[in-house]
């Protein structure tokens, strides 16, 4: 009896670290998946490829955010003595 009661004890915080971690999160990735197939298979094929492409240029736009941001610092930084100098504008 309590031996059961101690096992249960300890599944309950393992089974919280597990549903929590990377595997758990893609096990019911997978899971939702399986759910979802009421269609036919070309369309969900051409969904998950959809939302796959979706995830990459969301990272692509983070990507370019990071550099503009990056761009922006140097430019902000740059010292005006580094620019070449006002010439004349006496025309020949």
């Amino acid at each position: 009896m309590f031996a059961s009661i101690f096992v249960l004890i300890l599944l309950i915080p393992i089974l919280a670290i597990f549903l929590d971690s990377d595997v758990g999160k893609a096990l019911a990735k997978r899971l939702e998946r399986g759910q979802r197939r009421v269609g036919n298979d070309g369309t969900h094929d051409r969904l998950a490829y959809l939302e796959g492409e979706l995830e990459r240029l969301a990272q692509d736009v983070e990507r370019v955010e990071e550099e503009n941001q990056f761009i922006q610092k140097l430019l902000e930084r740059r010292s005006g003595g580094d620019s070449l100098p006002r010439g004349d504008r006496s025309d020949p």
